[in-house]
């Protein structure tokens, strides 16, 4: 079987160094000589124009601009550490660069560089949502450089954690379902997505949330591919699966719309895919190129990313 390449996001080339984040005797000097990426709220400082870089920033011109409130190691490439600055501040901080949101800038970064940059996001904002303990309500500090919170009164140990969320693409051969919510932009369809139930495994979740947003049910569910999806907390696990029924029925109103859609109509434009560094885009991808006739990369162009409100 051959693996389909990386989501974007995915495949960030940092060791995380996880037997390391223990060693205090190691943590306490290694600041010196690393490079600070700062996250302001929830965006990222980044440099340049085209391709835009990571603003990675040595720890000494960091702390004597601004007050950092979380320091996160992520880990380490090609010698040297890499670290999250989190700087909760109202006014944005006097530094060289732009802090933007990594969904609007994601095609202008490097596929290295926006996994790194979504990584540094994603346990900032972890810090910044745990600083009290959810057991009894004591402020929590950072331990183990920054991947645990550690509660001061009752000595809980809280970890950083993602959301897992399935992403189906339901298809035959010849039709495949896609689905729109009401803010998305005129024409843009994508696949069917949901967040995973306690006590529900990934299967049963994709059959759940198909029915409940389309009525449409389900078989012969195969794994694809994941993608990590820090806004906040996500984690995407693609899909795809087998109708065995074909009425739609909007049954939860999540969804606007919900059509089969044919190759011809992707072709002509009649439905509007979603970025082409989304999972959703490489599910429809792989099922559309599997007819032999057509390559979607020559079809069509799909549009850019759409920045949403933080929740």
């Amino acid at each position: 079987m051959t693996l389909p390449a990386p989501n974007f996001l995915s495949g960030t080339p940092l060791d995380r160094l996880g037997h390391r984040r223990t060693d205090e005797a190691w943590l306490s000097g290694c600041r010196q000589g690393g490079r600070f990426l700062p996250v302001w709220r929830h965006r990222n400082l980044v440099l340049g124009a085209e391709p835009l870089t990571p603003a990675a920033l040595p720890w000494e011109e960091l702390a004597a601009k601004v007050r950092v409130d979380e320091v996160i190691l992520l880990g380490e490439k090609d010698g040297a550490l890499w670290f999250a600055a989190g700087i909760d501040t109202s006014a944005e901080p006097g530094l060289e660069g732009e802090f933007a949101e990594i969904r609007a800038i994601g095609h202008r970064l490097s596929a290295e560089d926006a996994a790194v940059l979504a990584y540094a996001r994603g346990m900032v904002i972890w810090h910044q949502r745990h600083r009290y303990c959810g057991r009894c309500g004591c402020p929590t500090v950072i331990t183990e450089a920054g991947h645990a919170r550690t509660c001061s009164g009752c000595e809980a140990k809280h970890f950083p954690r993602v959301d897992p969320a399935i992403i189906v693409l339901v298809a035959d051969e010849d039709r495949c379902l896609l689905g729109r919510q009401p803010s998305w932009p005129p024409g843009r369809y994508s696949t069917i997505a949901g967040f995973v139930e306690p006590g529900e495994s990934l299967e049963d979740a994709v059959a759940r949330e198909v029915d409940e947003e389309t009525g449409v049910a389900v078989t012969a569910v195969e794994y694809h591919s994941s993608q990590p999806w820090p806004f906040p907390s996500s984690l995407m696990l693609g899909f795809i699966a087998r109708p065995t029924s074909d009425n739609i029925d909007l049954k939860d109103g999540e969804l606007e719309d919900a059509v089969w859609a044919t190759r011809e109509d992707i072709i002509a434009g009649r439905v509007l895919l979603p970025p082409r560094d989304s999972i959703a885009y490489r599910l429809v991808q792989q099922w559309f190129d599997a007819s032999g006739e057509h390559e979607l990369e020559r079809e069509v162009r799909s549009g850019t990313w759409i920045p949403r409100p933080e929740s």
